[in-house]
């Protein structure tokens, strides 16, 4: 695969690109506008999300220590933006390869976002913690998300330390269901499925 018109990438034996599995891009036809409360009118996610996402905000917003801070940060994404994404590290010069970038954007095609399954929360309570950043991990709500996520069929992508060799983001979530039999978690955990075996996430959903 020709990338950021710098030269071709090939995907390894498991189909992983810089250590990325690959996805399938959700049409926007396809997706819904997730809540409101969440505040981004852009944010579209899977149809199958919205009852647990409904659930998680309302758990969140039921909890005085956060509520009314959960937000998106970022939702589905096209493999266009993603291109946009993980290019511009490149061209910029912040990066200094491919393999480097990819530690922290996955190249386009192998984004999780893609399939309208992830959200990227962030919380109106920064306190000086930007958006997409580890330290979110120790605000109020990145701590709730830590220990009530799960609850609701959100699970970890790339936890600390993972051997995927992913950077560390706990802001990432992605849904698979809170059992194999929910409505759509089968279609979501097959898409999953090859990250799942190989690299669980942590916390995970059973």
């Amino acid at each position: 695969m020709a990338l950021c018109g710098r030269g071709v990438v090939a995907p390894g034996p498991d189909g992983r690109m810089l250590n990325h599995f690959p996805y399938p891009e959700m049409p926007v036809s396809a997706l819904v506008p997730a809540p409101a409360a969440l505040g981004d009118d852009s944010c579209r996610v899977h149809p199958a999300t919205l009852p647990d996402l409904q659930r998680l905000i309302a758990a969140a917003d039921a909890d005085p220590r956060v509520a009314g801070k959960l937000r998106a940060v970022s939702c589905q994404r096209s493999v266009a933006f993603q291109a946009q994404t993980f290019c511009a590290g490149i061209l910029s010069g912040r990066s200094q390869g491919f393999r480097d970038r990819a530690w922290a954007s996955a190249p386009p095609g192998h984004s999780e976002h893609a399939t309208g399954y992830v959200i990227d929360f962030g919380t109106r309570d920064r306190g000086g913690c930007p958006d997409a950043d580890a330290c979110f991990a120790a605000t109020d709500m990145g701590k709730w998300l830590l220990a009530n996520a799960s609850r609701f069929g959100f699970e970890l992508s790339f936890p600390a330390g993972n051997r995927q060799q992913v950077k560390w983001e706990p802001w990432h979530w992605r849904w698979v269901g809170t059992a194999a039999s929910a409505p759509g978690a089968t279609t979501a955990r097959r898409t999953f499925a090859l990250a799942r075996a190989k690299f669980p996430a942590r916390p995970g959903v059973e």
